[in-house]
This record gives structure tokens, C-alpha cells and sequence, in this order.
């Protein structure tokens, strides 16, 4: 029984990943500097593959996003970079990384959203009906080339074709055929270079796969199976249709194990359902199963002996190989417990981050493969699961107590929205097209410097609340000047949307070096939910409502929501997320009537993970929808003259629009700029009954959008929505742009909605 080890985490131990790459973007960092510290980076990650696994994959380093890389390879290069693109010579090929880099986060930039359902965002490939694919840089052969070790790593020809966006659903035939010739060739070259199998990732095997679908899958892989030995690997659930799955010609399969219908560890129903199927269609005695068995995106500890039953459960079932694996990548992970120091020891005990998975697959082996007799010998394995029941703390009876007393009123605001926004529009007095931004403004290196100083006790408390009121009347006084109508306090004293809520909540525990990547360099630590989750104290009246004091113009109170909190978390498995995310919603609703009381008349309650969370097989999606509808709705069960608004990005929010107007928001602000107008689209097919705002530009690309770019999306959304139903607003946060891009970007935002209303009041 071998392991296998699949998705450690590019980052490094100290955030190597990130400061290289964006130490070259502000010009710090040479290219040949850039590509020598990834090559230092790629192989001290697979040195610690070696030493802990029996195999691995070769190919996953990225200088962004392997979907782009993947593009690259097949030759979606457009004109306007191509001649920067040249590639073909190494896995790090391209000629000119400023036009790599265009496309990621450029003016060319390919739209961004979530991967499945994780909040890792890729950049979405554009295909049209009339693509021609072609093999122009064999990365997975080249890395296999350079390290001679692994085996070379894919993204699998159906997955990247059903993630990528533009063509028509009766070109997919053609486009799998003209993608399967191009994967076909590369195969074959890896195998004449000696590669002993290829890893394909094909997590959109997962979901709902369409029964027409079945056929080309079939077709594919036999292909593909002609030219190369391959390790198929679906993860994010087991496969909805194991029968089918089996009859794939490959050589072997990576199975998830833990996240069947969303749940958090192996359970007996998944493996019989395993058994049953390896029953009715045995596998070949030269074919490996590939089972996923620690998780890949949760940090509780594997029960190791329950996982070794289940493990000689399907050994017995199984004609084929077995070997254990990884459940999903462990992208999802921070790097090593080993850096959390300072973390309370019963918790600390309890988890397993990127490092500790490994050692987890090692020990399981020892466990299956070894004698009782030895496995009671064997001191690791004794003290892995030895730790004593959580402390008596971590439960909390007044949060379980609301809980059980909720009713059905307590998930409804108590008037409908009619008479709502006659309130609202009377107290706000905004004008039409009113303007604003969605939270945060710049983070300069004087603002992240100051807060180190304090957490690190450097300066006192007393200084730091002074500097961020700074801050705040810096940006208030900005925001004024410009002329945004709705105006915000910029939150300087979130270092993240979820962190600073977590760090202000009981039952949450924060890392100190937990960083897990989210898209290109940005990072985030997603905290722990150990306990049940109570606010003792308010947590952003103090801020908002010295904003509120220097301005007339309606200041938003800023929250993160329930859903959004739970999903950048790892949760707590002993609890139902559902129960875990309406405590979270108790404490937001705590802090809504706070911020009431004080006088706010707008409230921000953003949801960007509301689609994230949704399971991938959409039968299960009405469950999940009704907890989360209702997780929002208790959270932001504000006052009717109370003006709430959520925020929405980088997701597939086109197809959840029904679940989206079940929240019963007041406003709706949405990224629309990276998918050109797919959301917009989306509306022109629901008739969305509340106020919108789509995104004008986009703020993940340094590049300052034109008036006239503005005006024609919203000339567009007016077509579509009433006037005095449109917002006009980025789309999303500022906090990772620069002074220098936000401010004439904001300046073109407010002009372009001042010529809307002159547009519409000459009507």
C-alpha cells in the first residue's frame, strides 16, 4: 500500500511564493531572480514530497494560476500578447512575464471566479465555438524533464473545457475532440520521456455531469489512454456515478472519500457505497485505487485507527492496488502546525495543516500494513489521537440556548420591501445612479506597519486608535472631495474581511503563519471555529460611527456575513454548519442593532462565499440554500428605515439568482466587470426586484477604467433595470490597490454616473 501526495502548498513557509512575485511586479525582484527563487521554491517542495510520500506529481509550480498556464499551453495566447508568449523552452517558458501577467491581472485579464466550490479563484480560459486548439508548451513535460522525479501533472481536458467560458454547450463535442488530439500528443511525450503514469485532475467529474456528456468522457479517455498511463483523480465529493467512472480505460483512480454530500471525515456509508461498486464492476488487478482519505480543506486531525478499518474495509473489497492519498489538494492548507507557537495546546494538538497530512499518510500506512501487535508498539501512532476532551469553554449554553428558542419571524425582516425603501429613499435623499464603494479602502505600508507595531506591542492601544482615526478622516475627506453619495471609513483596522470579525468573536481562535492562498499572491489566515461563537462586545460601532461624525452623507456600517465567515473558516466537524453559521448570525444581528442605535442608516453585510458553499451536485443545493438564506436573514434583521446591502464577487452568482433574492436585501453590489457582463446578462432572464450594483471596473488590475468604459456598462444595466434601481460601484474592495490608481478611477466612477443622471432626467 503506497501514499501519494497531491496540491502542497506553492506558498512556502514564509510566503516565499508571494514576495517573489510581487517583489518583481514593484520592480524589486529581477525576472531571473523571480525564476531561480520559484525553481528554489519547487524543489524544496517536492524534497519534503519525497521524504514523507512514495509518489507525487510534477508540473503544479505556477507563476499565477495553473487554468492560464493550462490556456497558455493550448494555445490561447491573444494577439495582443502572443509576441511576449513565446513558450516551448521550460515550465517556467514564458519569454515575457509583464505579458504573462497582463493576462492575469492586466488590462487583458482573463475573467476571475471559484474554483468549484473553494475559494480559490482561477482565471477563466476564453474559448469560442471555433477554437482550435494546439500544443505550444509542454510545461508538465518539461518540469518532468528538469526534476526527474514524480509524475507530470494535468487539468484534466474535460474539466478545463467545462470551466471555460465563451463558446456555445453544441460546440463542447468538437472542442473535447480538437483538446483531446492536443492532450493525446503531449502524453505521449511524457511517456517516451520516461514518465511512469500522468496525474489528470478532473474534479468536474465530481458534479453533475450531464448523461450526454458520458459518451465524449468515454471517448477521451480512451484516447488519452492509448498515449499514456493515467492516474485520474476527482475530488470535492465522490463521483456521482461510480458505474460509469469504472468503465474510464485509465490505469488508475483518485477518489475523495471525505467530502461525500459535504461531510468533513470518511464514513461508513461512503465506503460501502465503494464496496458495492467495486462489486459490480471489479477493477483490474493492474489498476491502482487512489483513496483520499485525510482531508484536504479541514485541519481537524484524522481519526487514524477508524481510518484504517475503512481503509482494510475496501483492501478487501478491492481486486486493484491500493494507495492512500490526500482528499482534495492540499492547496487548501496552511503549511505546518510547527509555526503555531503561541496557539492554546488543547487546541494546537488537535490539528493537521499540510505538513501533518502527510505524516498523517505515513502513519495510516504503518497502521495497514503493519501487525496489531506492532501498531500497539509504535509510539507515533499511539500519541497521534491522543489528546484529552475539549475544555468545557468551548461550549457556550446562552448561544445554544437563542438557537433553540428561534421562530420562523426571527429569518424575516418585519416588513416587506415596498414599504422599506419608501422609508430608506426618504431618510437617505440620494440622488439617482447614487455612488459608492464597497468597503475598504488602500492599505499603504504605513498602515500595515502601524498595526504590526501594536500587535507586537510596539505602540499602545491609545496610538493606534489615534492613527486609525487618521485614516479615517483622511478618507472621509477623500471620499467628499470626489463626491461619492454613500461613504465608508475605509477599514484600516481589518487587516481581513473575516479575520478581524474572528479575532472580535468567542469560540474563533486565529494563526499566527496559517496562510492558505486565494488567488495569484493574495493570501489569507482562515481562523479556526473550535467553539460555539459569541460576541461579547461590539465590534465596529467604535470606527463607523467616528466616520459618521465628520461627514453628513450616509456612512455604511461594514460586516462580513455569516456564510462568508464560515466558509473562509475551518469549522468545527462536530457541529452542523448550519447551526455553526446562524451562531455567527446571532452575533452579527447583535452588532446590526448596535450600529442602529448609533445612528447608522446604511448596514453592509457582505456574502462574497454565498455561492462558494453550495454543494457541486445541485440536488443537494436546496438544503444548503435554505440554511444559508436564513443564516443572512437573522443576521440582518435590521429596522425597515435601516437600508441593508450585500456585496457579491468573483462566483458564478448568475445561476443562484432565485437564492439570491430570497436574502431580502435592500441593495445588491456585484462584480460585473471581469465576466463582461454574464451578470447582466443574467438579469436581462431574472427580474430582480431590489436595487443593484454592478461592478464598473475591475480592482484586481491596477489599470484605471475610462469614463466612457463606465458609462457603457451602465448604459447597459439601464436597459435592463430600472435607474432608480442602479447603484454605481466598484467591484469589489480597494484594499490591495494604490492611492494613485483608485483615486482618478474613483473620480471617473462619479463622473460617469453624473452624466447618467443627466442622461435620464432629459427623458
Amino acid at each position: 500500500m503506497k501514499t501519494y501526495a497531491y496540491g502542497y502548498p506553492r506558498l512556502g513557509k514564509q510566503r516565499e511564493y508571494k514576495r517573489l512575485i510581487e517583489g518583481y511586479w514593484k520592480q524589486e525582484v529581477t525576472e531571473l531572480q523571480l525564476r531561480e527563487g520559484l525553481d528554489r521554491l519547487e524543489r524544496e517542495r517536492l524534497r519534503i514530497y519525497h521524504q514523507a510520500v512514495d509518489t507525487y506529481p510534477i508540473g503544479e509550480m505556477t507563476f499565477y494560476d495553473a487554468m492560464l498556464d493550462h490556456g497558455l499551453m493550448f494555445g490561447l495566447v491573444p494577439e495582443a500578447v502572443a509576441d511576449g508568449l513565446r513558450v516551448g523552452r521550460s515550465w517556467d517558458a514564458p519569454l515575457d512575464l509583464a505579458a504573462y501577467y497582463r493576462l492575469a491581472r492586466g488590462a487583458d485579464a482573463w475573467e476571475m471566479t471559484k474554483w468549484f466550490n473553494t475559494n480559490y479563484h482561477y482565471l477563466v480560459p476564453p474559448i469560442s465555438d471555433q477554437t482550435e486548439f494546439r500544443l505550444v508548451w509542454a510545461k508538465p513535460l518539461l518540469a518532468w524533464q528538469q526534476y526527474q522525479t514524480g509524475v507530470p501533472y494535468l487539468i484534466g481536458p474535460y474539466t478545463f473545457v467545462a470551466l471555460s467560458k465563451g463558446y456555445r454547450p453544441q460546440a463542447l463535442p468538437q472542442l473535447l475532440a480538437s483538446l483531446t488530439a492536443v492532450y493525446a500528443e503531449l502524453l505521449r511525450r511524457c511517456q517516451q520521456a520516461g514518465a511512469p503514469l500522468v496525474h489528470v485532475d478532473e474534479p468536474a467529474l465530481a458534479g453533475d455531469v450531464p448523461q450526454e456528456h458520458w459518451p465524449l468522457i468515454r471517448q477521451t479517455y480512451q484516447q488519452l489512454a492509448e498515449a499514456a498511463p493515467i492516474l485520474l483523480f476527482t475530488y470535492y465529493d465522490t463521483p456521482a456515478d461510480w458505474d460509469t467512472l469504472w468503465q474510464l480505460p485509465v490505469r488508475g483512480f483518485g477518489l475523495d472519500l471525505i467530502h461525500s454530500g459535504g461531510a468533513a471525515t470518511v464514513q461508513q456509508s461512503t465506503v460501502s457505497a465503494l464496496v458495492s461498486a467495486l462489486q459490480r464492476h471489479p477493477l483490474r488487478p493492474d489498476q491502482i485505487l487512489v483513496l483520499g482519505v485525510v482531508n484536504g480543506r479541514n485541519i481537524w486531525k484524522t481519526s487514524l485507527q477508524r481510518t484504517a478499518d475503512y481503509l482494510r474495509q475496501i483492501q478487501h473489497a478491492a481486486q486493484a492496488e491500493i494507495w492512500i492519498s490526500n482528499a482534495a489538494p492540499l492547496s487548501h492548507l496552511p503549511v505546518s502546525v510547527a509555526s503555531e507557537e503561541k496557539m492554546e495546546p488543547a487546541l494546537r494538538q488537535r490539528l493537521a495543516f499540510a505538513d501533518e497530512r502527510l505524516t498523517e499518510l505515513r502513519l495510516l500506512q504503518r497502521l495497514v500494513t503493519n501487525t496489531s501487535a506492532s501498531a500497539e508498539k509504535d509510539a507515533e501512532l499511539q500519541q497521534w489521537n491522543a489528546y484529552p476532551p475539549p475544555p468545557a469553554s468551548w461550549r457556550q449554553e446562552t448561544v445554544r440556548q437563542r438557537l433553540a428558542s428561534l421562530k420562523g419571524e426571527d429569518f424575516r425582516r418585519p416588513t416587506d420591501y415596498a414599504q422599506r425603501d419608501r422609508l430608506q429613499r426618504q431618510r437617505l435623499r440620494l440622488p439617482l445612479f447614487p455612488t459608492t464603494t464597497i468597503g475598504s479602502f488602500p492599505q499603504t505600508e504605513e498602515v500595515r506597519r502601524m498595526r504590526n507595531a501594536f500587535k507586537n506591542g510596539r505602540i499602545s492601544a491609545p496610538e493606534y486608535d489615534q492613527f486609525i482615526r487618521e485614516q479615517i478622516r483622511h478618507v472621509v475627506q477623500v471620499q467628499e472631495e470626489i463626491g461619492l453619495d454613500v461613504l465608508v471609513h475605509g477599514e484600516f483596522e481589518r487587516s481581513d474581511m473575516v479575520e478581524f470579525f474572528a479575532e472580535k468573536l468567542d469560540g474563533i481562535a486565529l494563526t499566527q503563519q496559517g496562510w492558505v492562498l486565494s488567488y495569484g499572491t493574495r493570501v489569507y489566515r482562515p481562523p479556526i471555529i473550535y467553539g460555539d461563537v459569541v460576541r461579547t462586545r461590539p465590534m465596529t460601532v467604535q470606527e463607523i460611527t467616528f466616520a459618521q461624525s465628520l461627514t453628513s452623507r450616509p456612512m455604511k456600517g461594514m460586516l462580513t456575513g455569516p456564510v462568508t465567515i464560515l466558509a473562509w473558516s475551518f469549522v468545527r466537524e462536530d457541529v452542523p454548519l448550519r447551526e455553526v453559521a446562524w451562531q455567527i448570525a446571532l452575533a452579527l444581528q447583535d452588532e446590526v442593532r448596535d450600529l442602529e442605535a448609533a445612528g447608522i442608516a446604511v448596514i453592509q453585510i457582505d456574502e462574497p462565499a454565498f455561492r462558494e458553499m453550495a454543494p457541486l451536485r445541485r440536488h443537494r443545493w436546496p438544503e444548503y440554500f435554505d440554511w444559508a438564506v436564513k443564516a443572512f436573514r437573522l443576521a440582518s434583521r435590521a429596522q425597515p428605515h435601516t437600508q441593508i446591502h450585500t456585496h457579491m464577487c468573483y462566483s458564478e452568482f448568475n445561476e443562484i439568482l432565485p437564492y439570491i433574492e430570497q436574502l431580502d436585501a435592500d441593495v445588491i453590489t456585484i462584480e460585473a466587470t471581469r465576466s463582461k457582463g454574464e451578470v447582466i446578462e443574467a438579469f436581462e432572464r431574472h427580474s430582480y426586484p431590489r436595487q443593484i450594483g454592478p461592478g464598473v471596473y475591475d480592482v484586481h488590475s491596477p489599470a484605471v477604467p475610462s469614463v466612457e468604459s463606465i458609462v457603457a456598462i451602465l448604459r447597459r444595466v439601464a436597459r435592463i433595470i430600472p435607474p432608480e434601481r442602479i447603484w454605481v460601484n466598484p467591484d469589489c474592495g480597494l484594499k490591495t490597490r494604490r492611492w494613485e490608481e483608485v483615486l482618478p478611477a474613483l473620480r471617473h466612477l462619479v463622473q460617469a454616473a453624473s452624466q447618467l443622471r443627466q442622461e435620464h432626467q432629459h427623458r
